[in-house]
C-alpha cells in the first residue's frame, strides 16, 4: 500500500464494501504507446495508462511485455513489446479487488497480484471481497489460479517477489510480516516476522520487496523509509538488519533486482540504484522528477517507472485532475 506523497500520513484501514460503478473505462480504453516518429523503439516511448486508472505497480517479461495493475478499477492491463494493448486479468477476476503488486514469474507462468478491498478509503473497486489477499493467475491466458489468504486481520498486499526455487515472498504493509508460498502451497505461511518491521504509528510498513544476489531478502517501509536486510540461509528467515543509507530515504517504495544491487524508487519522484555492503546501503539517484512514482520493472537496460499520483484518489489532491498516467522509460547505467 502505498500512502502518496505530499499527503498527510494516516492509519490505512481497509473497511466494509463500497458499491462501485463500472470498470469498463480500464476495459475500452488498453494503453496506447506514443511513438514520436514511426520505427523510434518503444524504450524511448511513453507508454500512456488508461485514463482514471491509477497504476500502482508493474511487471514484465524478458519479452519485454508490460503488466499494469489498477489501483481504483482493478484488474490488469497488458502491453506487448509491438504495442498492442489487451485487458488481460479482468476487474474483479478470481475475486480480487484493488490491484498492487504485480510480479511475472515466467518458470512456472504465473502472474501474481495483490489484491486489497480499498473500500475504507473510499476507493470502490469491483467486487465484495474483503481483507488481503495473494491472487495467481495464468500467464499465458489470465485464467485465475489460486487465492490465498494473508492470515492477520490488518493485513495488507503489498508487493511480492519469488526464488529460485519458485517460493514467492509477499510483503505486508499493517503487520511486521512476510510471507512465503511455496510451490503448489496451498496457504501463506509467516517466513519471517521482527519488530523492526512493524508499521510506525501513523506510519505505513512493509512495502518493496526484493531477493539480492547474494541470496538475502531486502524490503523497504514506506513511511518512515527504511531498508532491512532478512538473512536467508536454504529458505530460512534468519537475522533482520536494518542498513544504514548513504543519505536519507524519503518514501521507499518498490525495490527489484539489478546487477549486484537493486531499483528502488522513492515516492517523492526518483529512482534510485541500491549498492549493498555489509550493513550500508549506496543510494546512487538514476533520475528524479517522477511524480509521485510507485513502481518500476526492469527489460534489459531501461527501467520502466509507473507515476501511480496516488494522493489525486486518497490524498491531497483528491478531486483534482491528474492529467495524463504514464510509464516512463529510463536508459539504466551499465
Amino acid at each position: 500500500m502505498k500512502q502518496p506523497y505530499g499527503a498527510a500520513p494516516r492509519a490505512l484501514i481497509p473497511g466494509d464494501l463500497l458499491k462501485n460503478g463500472r470498470a469498463h473505462a480500464l476495459l475500452a480504453s488498453g494503453l496506447a504507446l506514443m511513438f514520436a516518429c514511426a520505427g523510434i523503439a518503444r524504450a524511448e516511448s511513453l507508454v500512456r495508462v488508461p485514463d482514471k486508472s491509477f497504476p500502482e505497480s508493474v511487471t514484465s517479461t524478458h519479452d519485454g511485455t508490460l503488466y499494469v495493475g489498477s489501483f481504483n478499477l482493478g484488474g490488469v492491463v497488458k502491453v506487448a513489446p509491438d504495442g498492442k494493448a489487451e485487458q488481460f486479468i479482468k476487474a474483479g477476476a478470481g475475486g480480487s479487488r484493488s490491484t498492487l503488486g504485480v510480479l511475472a514469474d515466467e518458470t512456472s507462468g504465473t502472474l501474481y497480484v495483490c489484491s486489497n478491498d480499498l473500500s475504507g478509503l473510499g476507493v470502490a473497486s469491483p467486487g465484495d471481497g474483503k481483507g488481503a489477499w495473494l491472487k495467481t493467475f495464468d500467464l499465458a491466458s489470465g485464467a485465475p489460479k489460486g487465492s490465498f489468504a494473508l492470515p492477520d486481520p490488518k493485513s495488507f498486499c503489498n508487493d511480492i517477489v519469488f526464488g529460485s526455487d519458485g517460493t514467492a515472498y509477499v510483503t505486508d504493509s499493517f503487520a511486521p510480516n512476510v510471507y512465503s508460498l511455496k510451490p503448489g502451497g496451498t496457504a501463506l505461511e509467516t517466513w519471517a516476522t521482527d519488530a523492526s518491521l512493524a508499521p510506525a504509528k501513523d506510519g505505513v510498513g512493509l512495502d518493496g520487496i526484493a531477493i539480492g544476489s547474494d541470496g538475502n531478502l531486502y524490503v523497504t517501509t514506506y513511511i518512515p523509509a527504511k531498508l532491512f536486510k532478512i538473512a536467508m540461509r536454504d529458505g530460512k528467515a534468519g537475522a533482520v538488519t536494518e542498513l544504514k543509507p548513504s543519505r536519507p530515504l524519503d518514501h521507499a517504495d518498490a525495490m527489484r533486482a539489478f546487477g549486484d544491487g537493486f531499483l528502488l524508487i522513492e515516492g517523492n519522484g526518483k529512482l534510485d540504484k541500491v549498492v549493498v555492503k555489509g550493513d550500508a546501503a549506496g543510494i546512487e539517484t538514476i533520475k528524479d522528477g517522477f511524480a509521485e512514482p510507485v513502481s518500476v520493472t526492469r527489460v534489459g537496460d531501461i527501467a520502466w517507472v509507473a507515476e501511480g499520483k496516488l494522493s489525486y484518489i486518497i490524498g491531497d489532491n483528491k478531486g483534482k485532475d491528474p492529467g495524463p498516467f504514464v510509464l516512463k522509460p529510463v536508459a539504466l547505467p551499465k
